[in-house]
């Protein structure tokens, strides 16, 4: 199996590069946030390599770093998440990003993706919900939260309200909890939220 590539980036297209690895060109498919951030043709190229093998085909994919191609591999333990449709959900969120929309069960972020509609974002966050720790831990992710009864849901809905995506609220109440502590009321964490995210 093939874990990683280094060469040079021969071509590049919507989903997928060539890398030229001493005269041999390998398609890879990857996310549009590791394709975007591989620079021009001729470039220094290097990925980690998730090889999937079928019945009619090898494919790899690749990514730029470890906790990308882990949560690639957390995904694709999901039933009905292909490769593509994980791809996907990787163009839209970072590992970090992801890891925070699941254990905040933010199933709008995760529906974002293309082929992704609210019964498998929904399934997604279920399943892989307290599975991404270590790829959260990798990141400077804020510590998540959990949509529930109480402070922290009615602050979530009053950010909503003045436009915060749902991940944006998440992240910024999350901020805002862990400086105020589980016992703060919703008005403190509203106003904290807002400070912390200075809009």
């Amino acid at each position: 199996m093939i874990a990683r590539l280094r060469g040079l980036l021969d071509s590049s297209a919507a989903d997928a590069c060539v890398i030229d690895v001493n005269g041999v060109g390998y398609l890879v498919s990857a996310s549009s946030k590791t394709l975007g951030a591989l620079g021009g043709v001729g470039a220094a190229v290097v990925l980690h390599i998730e090889t999937q093998v079928r019945e009619d085909a090898i494919q790899l994919f690749g990514f730029l770093t470890e906790a990308e191609r882990d949560s690639f591999r957390l995904l694709t333990s999901v039933q009905g998440v292909g490769g593509r449709v994980a791809l996907a959900i990787l163009s839209v969120l970072g590992p970090d990003e992801l890891a925070h929309a699941i254990a905040a069960v933010d199933t709008a972020s995760i529906a974002r993706a293309n082929g992704v509609g609210p019964k498998l974002a929904a399934r997604i966050a279920n399943e892989l919900k307290g599975k991404f720790g270590n790829v959260a831990l990798l990141s400077a992710a804020p510590l998540p939260v959990g949509i529930g009864a109480g402070a922290v849901a009615d602050a979530l809905a009053a950010l909503a309200g003045l436009g915060f995506r749902p991940m944006e609220a998440s992240r910024a109440v999350a901020e805002a909890q862990a400086e105020l502590g589980d016992g703060a009321g919703v008005g403190e964490l509203i106003r904290t939220a807002l400070r912390k995210s200075a809009r």
